[in-house]
């Protein structure tokens, strides 16, 4: 829906403000050009809180010692789209190269735990989970301690939930659909929710990757992936960094095929196009 004339100007020092703001609080870098996407996604909490114009918006944001405006000013930004099975040489890598050494460890009634550290709606931990778990057998499921996260409260809220329209399952391999997925009963029609079992996997949590202390535990692999695309090259240096140590010895970072370390210092070592991995010690 277009934004009508009636609504309030974003002005270029209103749009530099904001910009600094999302900057602080997210690492994520917005071009002086997003200004029209910015006054688009914003235009909605202007109306509920029946601001007149954004720099009422932005005193109200900087006053609100809850940071709960901030919060929802932060979640109108993020892009929040993923996929099932997105980039799906990613999931071979996990079951091939990351799972078989883990197995030994899984036998002995160990567990493997991983990190989907920017999961948007949640699709990317669920592929997670259902490869894993199809892997190594439904007894996985409660070896299995799966972290998902992201910057936006209402993706993670949506995540949670674990339904989607039938469209969003396309994607997942037939077989997988039917172990995985059932039809929610309730109006509206035409939505899949995850089965309880395989949401009981995942724990998702609201989290910054600018906030280094957390989470505090460590990972046999982290999928940080199309997060680092929004960010400049100092927050991807600190986002890397923050990953890195996150990572048990030998443990692997997946990025996304559009992202890059290079130019990053890091100690990990290529392993698969855009996977990576923490030397072994």
């Amino acid at each position: 829906m277009g934004v009508n004339l009636s609504s309030p100007e974003l002005t270029d020092r209103d749009l530099a403000t904001i910009r600094r703001l999302v900057y602080e609080q997210s690492g994520i870098a917005l071009h002086a050009g997003k200004g029209a996407l910015v006054s688009a996604r914003l235009q909605k909490r202007l109306r509920a809180g029946g601001f007149r114009s954004f720099r009422e918006y932005i005193r109200y944001v900087q006053a609100d010692t809850s940071g709960d405006e901030l919060t929802a000013l932060l979640d109108a930004i993020a892009t929040n789209h993923t996929a099932f099975f997105r980039e799906p040489q990613h999931f071979d890598v996990l079951r091939e190269v990351v799972l078989p050494p883990l197995v030994a460890r899984v036998r002995r009634g160990g567990f493997i735990d991983g990190w989907s550290a920017a999961c948007a709606t949640g699709e990317e931990p669920y592929t997670i989970a259902m490869a894993i778990v199809d892997r190594l057998g439904g007894d996985a499921a409660h070896r299995l301690r799966l972290l998902a996260s992201d910057l936006s409260t209402k993706a993670v809220a949506a995540a949670r939930a674990g339904v989607y329209r039938a469209q969003r399952i396309q994607d997942v391999p037939r077989e997988l659909a039917r172990k995985y997925f059932e039809k929610v009963p309730e109006p509206p029609p035409g939505r899949m929710r995850v089965v309880e079992a395989l949401r009981g996997v995942v724990e998702f949590r609201q989290i910054n990757l600018l906030d280094a202390t957390r989470p505090t535990r460590s990972f046999d692999f982290i999928f940080c992936r199309n997060a680092m695309i929004y960010f400049d090259r100092p927050v991807q240096q600190r986002v890397v960094q923050a990953l890195e140590r996150r990572l048990v010895p030998g443990g692997y970072l997946f990025i996304s095929h559009s992202e890059s370390l290079n130019g990053i210092q890091h100690g990990l070592r290529w392993i698969a196009p855009a996977v990576y991995q923490r030397e072994a010690r």
